[in-house]
Protein backbone atom coordinates (compact mmCIF):
# COMPACT_ATOMS: atom_id res chain seq x y z
CA UNK A 1 0.00 0.00 0.00
CA UNK A 2 1.38 3.69 -0.85
CA UNK A 3 1.42 6.43 1.78
CA UNK A 4 -1.81 7.92 0.35
CA UNK A 5 -3.62 4.26 1.00
CA UNK A 6 -2.57 3.73 4.17
CA UNK A 7 -3.26 7.34 5.26
CA UNK A 8 -6.77 6.68 4.42
CA UNK A 9 -7.26 3.57 5.62
CA UNK A 10 -6.29 4.53 9.16
CA UNK A 11 -8.77 7.34 8.80
CA UNK A 12 -11.23 5.00 8.03
CA UNK A 13 -9.98 2.95 11.23
CA UNK A 14 -11.00 5.19 13.65
CA UNK A 15 -14.17 5.99 11.70
CA UNK A 16 -15.23 2.03 12.23
CA UNK A 17 -14.00 2.30 16.09
CA UNK A 18 -16.31 4.99 16.43
CA UNK A 19 -19.30 3.44 14.86
CA UNK A 20 -17.96 0.41 17.61
CA UNK A 21 -18.24 2.61 20.49
CA UNK A 22 -14.50 3.60 21.02
CA UNK A 23 -14.12 6.89 22.11
CA UNK A 24 -10.78 7.60 20.69
CA UNK A 25 -8.39 5.34 18.42
CA UNK A 26 -4.62 6.42 18.00
CA UNK A 27 -1.56 4.56 15.99
CA UNK A 28 1.79 4.45 17.87
CA UNK A 29 4.73 2.83 16.75
CA UNK A 30 6.30 -0.17 19.04
CA UNK A 31 9.92 1.89 20.68
CA UNK A 32 9.32 1.77 24.62
CA UNK A 33 12.64 2.18 25.07
CA UNK A 34 12.05 4.87 27.76
CA UNK A 35 9.04 3.09 29.59
CA UNK A 36 11.04 -0.06 29.70
CA UNK A 37 13.78 1.33 31.97
CA UNK A 38 11.26 2.92 34.27
CA UNK A 39 9.05 -0.39 34.09
CA UNK A 40 12.73 -2.22 35.29
CA UNK A 41 12.79 -0.10 37.90
CA UNK A 42 9.54 -0.10 39.30
CA UNK A 43 9.78 -3.82 39.35
CA UNK A 44 13.07 -4.08 41.03
CA UNK A 45 12.08 -1.85 44.12
CA UNK A 46 9.17 -5.02 44.50
CA UNK A 47 6.19 -2.22 44.17
CA UNK A 48 4.10 -5.12 42.12
CA UNK A 49 3.85 -7.36 44.86
CA UNK A 50 2.30 -10.97 44.21
CA UNK A 51 2.04 -9.31 40.82
CA UNK A 52 4.04 -11.99 39.51
CA UNK A 53 3.61 -11.46 36.24
CA UNK A 54 4.52 -8.41 35.75
CA UNK A 55 7.89 -9.82 35.75
CA UNK A 56 8.08 -13.04 34.55
CA UNK A 57 7.68 -12.09 30.52
CA UNK A 58 10.75 -10.14 30.67
CA UNK A 59 11.21 -7.50 28.19
CA UNK A 60 8.00 -8.69 26.13
CA UNK A 61 5.65 -6.40 27.94
CA UNK A 62 8.11 -3.41 26.62
CA UNK A 63 9.25 -4.87 23.51
CA UNK A 64 5.60 -5.74 21.29
CA UNK A 65 8.03 -7.27 18.63
CA UNK A 66 9.05 -9.72 20.57
CA UNK A 67 5.30 -10.70 21.94
CA UNK A 68 4.08 -10.44 18.78
CA UNK A 69 6.84 -11.16 16.02
CA UNK A 70 6.18 -8.49 12.98
CA UNK A 71 4.28 -5.86 15.10
CA UNK A 72 5.30 -2.38 13.99
CA UNK A 73 2.01 -0.82 15.06
CA UNK A 74 -0.03 -0.59 17.71
CA UNK A 75 -3.80 0.68 17.56
CA UNK A 76 -4.39 1.91 20.99
CA UNK A 77 -8.38 2.77 21.60
CA UNK A 78 -10.41 4.07 24.25
CA UNK A 79 -13.53 2.92 25.43
CA UNK A 80 -15.80 4.98 28.40
CA UNK A 81 -17.32 2.73 31.11
CA UNK A 82 -19.12 5.54 33.27
CA UNK A 83 -22.58 4.22 34.28
CA UNK A 84 -25.25 6.67 33.89
CA UNK A 85 -27.56 6.91 36.70
CA UNK A 86 -25.13 5.03 39.05
CA UNK A 87 -25.22 6.66 42.57
CA UNK A 88 -22.80 9.33 43.65
CA UNK A 89 -19.66 7.78 44.54
CA UNK A 90 -18.53 9.82 47.42
CA UNK A 91 -21.82 9.64 48.91
CA UNK A 92 -21.67 5.68 48.97
CA UNK A 93 -18.15 5.62 50.40
CA UNK A 94 -19.20 8.42 53.47
CA UNK A 95 -21.99 5.55 53.97
CA UNK A 96 -19.91 3.16 56.32
CA UNK A 97 -22.84 0.74 55.92
CA UNK A 98 -22.85 0.28 52.37
CA UNK A 99 -20.01 -0.96 50.20
CA UNK A 100 -18.11 0.41 47.74
CA UNK A 101 -17.30 -1.04 44.19
CA UNK A 102 -15.09 0.54 41.77
CA UNK A 103 -17.07 2.08 38.82
CA UNK A 104 -15.34 -0.18 36.00
CA UNK A 105 -17.00 -3.13 37.60
CA UNK A 106 -20.38 -2.51 38.34
CA UNK A 107 -21.55 -3.62 34.47
CA UNK A 108 -20.37 -6.65 32.87
CA UNK A 109 -16.86 -7.91 32.44
CA UNK A 110 -14.77 -5.66 30.14
CA UNK A 111 -12.20 -7.94 28.38
CA UNK A 112 -14.82 -9.54 26.36
CA UNK A 113 -16.70 -6.46 25.40
CA UNK A 114 -13.30 -4.50 24.61
CA UNK A 115 -12.00 -8.15 23.20
CA UNK A 116 -15.06 -8.64 20.78
CA UNK A 117 -15.36 -4.86 19.25
CA UNK A 118 -11.78 -5.35 18.70
CA UNK A 119 -11.98 -8.28 16.88
CA UNK A 120 -14.75 -6.77 14.85
CA UNK A 121 -12.37 -3.53 13.81
CA UNK A 122 -9.89 -6.04 12.50
CA UNK A 123 -12.61 -7.90 10.69
CA UNK A 124 -12.94 -4.58 8.96
CA UNK A 125 -9.33 -3.90 8.73
CA UNK A 126 -9.40 -7.58 6.74
CA UNK A 127 -11.82 -6.94 4.54
CA UNK A 128 -10.35 -3.83 3.25
CA UNK A 129 -6.50 -5.27 2.79
CA UNK A 130 -6.98 -8.55 2.87
CA UNK A 131 -5.19 -10.88 5.35
CA UNK A 132 -2.77 -9.14 7.43
CA UNK A 133 -1.22 -9.89 11.06
CA UNK A 134 -2.59 -8.79 14.08
CA UNK A 135 -3.16 -9.76 17.16
CA UNK A 136 -5.88 -7.99 19.90
CA UNK A 137 -5.43 -7.22 23.55
CA UNK A 138 -7.51 -5.83 26.52
CA UNK A 139 -5.71 -6.19 30.10
CA UNK A 140 -5.07 -9.51 28.87
CA UNK A 141 -1.08 -10.01 28.10
CA UNK A 142 2.23 -8.38 28.81
CA UNK A 143 0.90 -5.30 27.25
CA UNK A 144 2.10 -1.79 28.04
CA UNK A 145 -0.75 0.08 27.60
CA UNK A 146 -0.56 2.85 29.17
CA UNK A 147 2.71 3.92 27.42
CA UNK A 148 1.60 2.86 24.35
CA UNK A 149 -1.71 4.71 24.73
CA UNK A 150 -0.04 7.99 25.49
CA UNK A 151 2.29 7.35 22.17
CA UNK A 152 -0.61 6.96 20.19
CA UNK A 153 -1.95 10.69 21.52
CA UNK A 154 -4.95 8.99 23.59
CA UNK A 155 -3.73 10.78 26.30
CA UNK A 156 -0.74 11.10 29.05
CA UNK A 157 0.05 9.32 31.68
CA UNK A 158 -1.35 10.71 35.09
CA UNK A 159 0.81 11.47 38.64
CA UNK A 160 -1.26 8.16 39.66
CA UNK A 161 -0.32 6.25 36.87
CA UNK A 162 -3.32 5.82 34.68
CA UNK A 163 -4.11 7.26 31.51
CA UNK A 164 -5.44 10.57 31.26
CA UNK A 165 -7.36 12.49 28.67
CA UNK A 166 -8.42 16.25 27.97
CA UNK A 167 -11.89 15.06 26.36
CA UNK A 168 -12.40 12.40 28.83
CA UNK A 169 -10.57 12.55 31.97
CA UNK A 170 -9.88 8.90 32.97
CA UNK A 171 -13.14 6.95 33.27
CA UNK A 172 -12.39 4.65 30.15
CA UNK A 173 -10.72 1.45 29.16
CA UNK A 174 -8.03 0.58 26.80
CA UNK A 175 -7.08 -2.30 24.27
CA UNK A 176 -4.63 -2.73 21.82
CA UNK A 177 -4.26 -4.01 18.02
CA UNK A 178 -0.83 -5.41 17.45
CA UNK A 179 -0.27 -5.30 13.77
CA UNK A 180 2.35 -5.54 11.14
CA UNK A 181 0.72 -2.74 9.10
CA UNK A 182 2.86 0.47 8.28
CA UNK A 183 0.41 2.87 9.51
CA UNK A 184 0.93 6.76 9.95
CA UNK A 185 1.68 7.49 13.71
CA UNK A 186 0.00 10.07 15.72
CA UNK A 187 1.40 12.93 17.69
CA UNK A 188 2.46 11.23 21.20
CA UNK A 189 0.07 12.98 23.94
CA UNK A 190 1.38 16.11 25.69
CA UNK A 191 1.35 16.29 29.77
CA UNK A 192 -1.33 18.71 31.53
CA UNK A 193 -1.06 17.29 35.32
CA UNK A 194 1.29 20.82 35.85
CA UNK A 195 1.63 21.07 40.03
CA UNK A 196 -1.46 19.25 41.01
CA UNK A 197 -1.00 16.97 43.63
CA UNK A 198 -4.71 15.63 44.28
CA UNK A 199 -4.71 12.05 43.27
CA UNK A 200 -1.70 11.93 45.47
CA UNK A 201 -3.27 13.63 48.54
CA UNK A 202 -6.78 12.12 48.73
CA UNK A 203 -5.14 8.65 47.98
CA UNK A 204 -6.47 6.35 51.57
CA UNK A 205 -2.87 4.51 51.47
CA UNK A 206 -0.60 7.22 50.26
CA UNK A 207 -0.23 4.24 47.49
CA UNK A 208 1.27 6.90 45.33
CA UNK A 209 4.45 7.57 46.90
CA UNK A 210 5.94 10.35 44.41
CA UNK A 211 4.21 11.44 40.81
CA UNK A 212 3.84 8.60 38.70
CA UNK A 213 5.09 6.09 41.05
CA UNK A 214 2.96 3.97 42.78
CA UNK A 215 3.39 1.34 45.52
CA UNK A 216 1.13 -1.61 44.11
CA UNK A 217 1.57 -3.50 47.70
CA UNK A 218 -0.44 -0.44 49.15
CA UNK A 219 -2.97 0.35 46.73
CA UNK A 220 -6.23 -0.46 47.49
CA UNK A 221 -7.34 -2.05 44.47
CA UNK A 222 -4.22 -4.10 44.61
CA UNK A 223 -5.26 -5.32 48.17
CA UNK A 224 -8.66 -6.23 47.55
CA UNK A 225 -8.15 -7.36 43.78
CA UNK A 226 -4.66 -9.07 43.15
CA UNK A 227 -3.73 -9.73 46.96
CA UNK A 228 -4.92 -13.05 47.11
CA UNK A 229 -3.70 -13.84 50.55
CA UNK A 230 -4.65 -11.79 53.74
CA UNK A 231 -4.95 -7.99 53.79
CA UNK A 232 -2.16 -6.33 55.85
CA UNK A 233 -3.47 -5.48 59.24
CA UNK A 234 -2.36 -2.52 59.11
CA UNK A 235 -3.92 -1.46 56.14
CA UNK A 236 -7.36 -2.70 56.61
CA UNK A 237 -8.51 0.47 58.81
CA UNK A 238 -7.62 2.45 55.62
CA UNK A 239 -9.43 0.20 53.29
CA UNK A 240 -12.46 1.44 54.25
CA UNK A 241 -15.65 0.36 52.91
CA UNK A 242 -14.03 -0.46 49.68
CA UNK A 243 -14.96 -3.96 48.70
CA UNK A 244 -13.50 -4.07 45.09
CA UNK A 245 -11.19 -1.68 44.19
CA UNK A 246 -10.59 2.20 44.41
CA UNK A 247 -11.73 5.05 42.71
CA UNK A 248 -10.73 8.13 44.51
CA UNK A 249 -7.36 9.43 42.80
CA UNK A 250 -9.36 9.54 39.83
CA UNK A 251 -12.82 11.21 41.52
CA UNK A 252 -10.06 13.43 43.10
CA UNK A 253 -8.31 14.18 39.84
CA UNK A 254 -9.61 17.90 38.10
CA UNK A 255 -9.55 16.27 34.30
CA UNK A 256 -12.57 13.75 35.70
CA UNK A 257 -15.01 16.89 34.89
CA UNK A 258 -14.91 16.11 31.44
CA UNK A 259 -15.58 11.93 31.97
CA UNK A 260 -18.04 10.72 29.61
CA UNK A 261 -20.89 8.48 30.38
CA UNK A 262 -20.44 5.52 28.75
CA UNK A 263 -22.75 4.60 25.36
CA UNK A 264 -22.41 0.96 25.81
CA UNK A 265 -24.91 -0.99 27.48
CA UNK A 266 -22.83 -3.40 29.26
CA UNK A 267 -21.40 -1.08 31.39
CA UNK A 268 -24.16 -0.18 32.74
CA UNK A 269 -24.84 -1.12 36.80
CA UNK A 270 -25.85 -4.81 37.56
CA UNK A 271 -28.10 -5.94 40.34
CA UNK A 272 -27.69 -2.72 42.29
CA UNK A 273 -23.86 -2.58 42.95
CA UNK A 274 -23.87 1.37 42.97
CA UNK A 275 -25.75 1.74 46.18
CA UNK A 276 -25.92 -1.54 48.42
CA UNK A 277 -25.44 -2.79 51.92
CA UNK A 278 -22.48 -4.46 53.49
CA UNK A 279 -24.73 -6.86 55.11
CA UNK A 280 -26.44 -7.34 52.56
CA UNK A 281 -23.16 -8.54 50.01
CA UNK A 282 -21.93 -10.68 53.08
CA UNK A 283 -25.29 -12.91 53.51
CA UNK A 284 -25.01 -14.25 49.62
CA UNK A 285 -23.84 -17.82 49.71
CA UNK A 286 -21.73 -18.57 47.05
CA UNK A 287 -24.50 -19.78 44.63
CA UNK A 288 -25.96 -16.02 45.21
CA UNK A 289 -22.72 -15.09 44.47
CA UNK A 290 -21.58 -16.81 41.05
CA UNK A 291 -25.50 -16.30 40.08
CA UNK A 292 -24.95 -12.43 39.80
CA UNK A 293 -21.39 -12.22 39.28
CA UNK A 294 -21.63 -14.14 36.09
CA UNK A 295 -19.99 -11.99 33.58
CA UNK A 296 -18.50 -9.62 35.60
CA UNK A 297 -15.04 -8.76 36.86
CA UNK A 298 -15.39 -9.21 40.27
CA UNK A 299 -16.59 -13.13 39.67
CA UNK A 300 -12.32 -13.58 38.82
CA UNK A 301 -11.66 -12.89 42.11
CA UNK A 302 -13.69 -15.96 43.96
CA UNK A 303 -16.44 -15.70 46.67
CA UNK A 304 -13.72 -16.45 49.36
CA UNK A 305 -11.65 -13.15 48.54
CA UNK A 306 -15.14 -11.45 48.00
CA UNK A 307 -16.10 -12.43 51.67
CA UNK A 308 -13.07 -11.37 52.60
CA UNK A 309 -12.72 -7.87 51.09
CA UNK A 310 -16.31 -7.11 52.46
CA UNK A 311 -15.31 -8.28 56.04
CA UNK A 312 -12.91 -5.59 56.40
CA UNK A 313 -15.62 -3.17 55.09
CA UNK A 314 -17.85 -4.54 58.01
CA UNK A 315 -14.90 -3.82 60.81
CA UNK A 316 -14.82 -0.40 59.49
CA UNK A 317 -18.78 0.19 59.81
CA UNK A 318 -20.52 1.59 62.27
CA UNK A 319 -21.11 -0.49 65.28
CA UNK A 320 -24.90 -1.93 64.82
CA UNK A 321 -26.65 -5.42 65.40
CA UNK A 322 -26.98 -6.35 62.47
CA UNK A 323 -23.12 -5.74 61.10
CA UNK A 324 -22.23 -7.97 64.46
CA UNK A 325 -25.11 -10.82 63.88
CA UNK A 326 -23.65 -10.45 60.00
CA UNK A 327 -19.99 -11.18 61.09
CA UNK A 328 -20.84 -13.67 63.63
CA UNK A 329 -22.63 -15.93 60.91
CA UNK A 330 -19.88 -16.13 59.57
CA UNK A 331 -16.92 -16.58 62.62
CA UNK A 332 -16.75 -20.50 61.67
CA UNK A 333 -16.49 -20.08 57.58
CA UNK A 334 -15.13 -22.70 55.87
CA UNK A 335 -12.40 -20.47 54.89
CA UNK A 336 -9.30 -19.76 57.00
CA UNK A 337 -8.92 -16.53 54.83
CA UNK A 338 -12.50 -15.59 55.27
CA UNK A 339 -12.46 -16.17 59.27
CA UNK A 340 -9.18 -14.89 60.02
CA UNK A 341 -10.80 -11.41 58.48
CA UNK A 342 -14.33 -11.75 60.11
CA UNK A 343 -12.76 -12.46 63.38
CA UNK A 344 -10.30 -9.12 63.45
CA UNK A 345 -13.51 -7.45 61.96
CA UNK A 346 -15.58 -8.47 65.12
CA UNK A 347 -12.65 -7.65 67.38
CA UNK A 348 -12.55 -3.46 65.85
CA UNK A 349 -16.17 -4.44 67.21
CA UNK A 350 -15.43 -4.74 70.71
CA UNK A 351 -16.35 -8.48 70.76
CA UNK A 352 -13.55 -11.28 71.25
CA UNK A 353 -11.41 -13.16 68.66
CA UNK A 354 -11.57 -16.48 70.73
Amino acid sequence: MNPNDLSGLADDIKRWGAELGFGAIGIADTDLSQAEQAHREWLAKGFHGAMDYMAKHGDKRTRPAELVPGTIRVISVRMDYLPPDAEDSMAVMENGEKAFISRYALGRDYHKVLRQRLQSLCDKIGNRVGPFGYRVFTDSAPVLEVALAEKAGLGWRGKHTLLLSREAGSWFFLGEIYTDLPLPLDAAGQNHCGTCRACIEICPTQAIIAPYEVDARRCISYLTIELKDSIPEGLRPLIGNRVYGCDDCQLACPWNRFGQLTGVDDFHVRHGLDDISLVELFGWDEATFKEKMAGSAIYRIGYAQWLRNIAVGLGNAPGSPEVTAALEARRHDASPLVREHVLWALNRHGISRN
